[in-house]
């Protein structure tokens, strides 16, 4: 039987349900360009040999029954012993982002799964679009406003039913949350945002730590080669000149300092070196003199969310949807 060492001291977060623990690092399931579901099987699979438990997907991605059928191969293969040994987020699309979707939407995503539960189901944007339409990019005329108030309670009665073990939200800026907040029964567990020492999200991650939310971090290492994605965090000077000075590459830097801030993050890379020299993060620390350092990075978003602006839409600018944070 294959293993790692890493399966037994992965560090976890305590999500605010008290019960839950998510694992530091994720390891994300969105190509860009598109992979053949296998390639996606295969690496999920390696990722698990190679100690990762906590995969996420989304409906958007087209990934959810490629990594259900690798974690029903892992347990064949004992890998792992129980479906509980690994967590699970997926995420509700923008076109399924309304009151009487949301449960019909969670349930197809058990069904690509073929699992009875996940244990984090997150809201993707937060901005609905025309029903029935799975696409990206959305067309401008098919945004439409989201009701928080009600697709949020359709997201609570999923985690009622036990059908998510909890529920969080990604992409949201502190106001949203605010809204959300405002009219809940179930506080968000988590918001998935672009996090990275080129966009540090200190505000944003100060308000989610004071109301219990977790951050999780996606794009930690700058999303380079994907659409948006940029080169500006493994390039960046102060990261290449601490990971020389400590032996440690680019990468293993730019993730020990987001370890460091008490958040969660999902990274992707179907390599299997480069997703084995991720999970060497744990065993050293950044000195105060460098997290200084990488504090003073020119700060910038990857991921502008241009594409889900619309003139037509809620939000007709990036300041808009990010409530001015960019």
């Amino acid at each position: 039987m294959e293993t790692s060492s890493l399966e037994s001291t992965m560090p976890e977060i305590s999500l605010k349900s008290g019960s839950q623990k998510i694992p530091v690092l994720g390891f994300g399931t969105a190509s860009d360009p598109p992979v053949d579901p296998e390639t996606t099987k295969s690496a999920v699979l390696q990722a698990i040999q190679l100690g990762y438990r906590h995969f996420d997907t989304a409906a958007l991605y087209n990934s959810e029954q490629p990594l259900g059928e690798a974690i029903a191969e892992a347990l064949n293969r004992g890998l792992i012993k129980s479906r509980d040994e690994v967590f699970i987020t997926s995420k509700l699309w923008c076109s399924d982002a309304h009151a009487q979707f949301v449960l019909p939407a969670l349930q197809k995503t058990l069904k690509n799964l073929n699992m009875d539960y996940i244990d984090l189901y997150l809201i993707h944007w937060p901005v609905s679009s025309k029903p029935g339409i799975v696409e990206y990019p959305i067309k401008a005329e098919d945004f439409l406003p989201m009701d928080f108030k009600s697709v949020w309670a359709a997201m609570e009665e999923c985690q009622r039913l036990g059908l998510t073990k909890s529920i969080g939200v990604s992409n949201f800026s502190c106001k949203k949350l605010e809204e959300i907040l405002s009219t809940a029964n179930i506080s968000p567990a988590v918001n998935q945002v672009e996090v990275n020492p080129c966009w540090q999200q200190k505000k944003l991650i100060e308000f989610c730590k004071a109301k219990g939310i977790l951050v999780v971090a996606y794009s930690p290492l700058g999303a380079a080669g994907t659409f948006y994605g940029t080169n500006r965090v493994l390039d960046s000077p102060v990261i290449n000149q601490i990971a020389k000075a400590r032996g440690k590459n680019a990468a293993q830097v730019a993730l020990r300092w987001e370890y460091e801030q008490g958040i969660g993050v999902v990274m992707k890379s179907f390599n299997k070196d480069r997703m084995k020299q991720n999970l060497e993060i744990f065993n050293w620390s950044l000195s105060d003199e460098e997290l200084k350092k990488i504090g003073e990075i020119l700060q910038g978003r990857a991921n502008t969310g241009a594409d889900y602006t619309s003139i037509y839409g809620p939000y007709k600018t990036i300041e808009e949807l990010w409530d001015g944070d960019i």
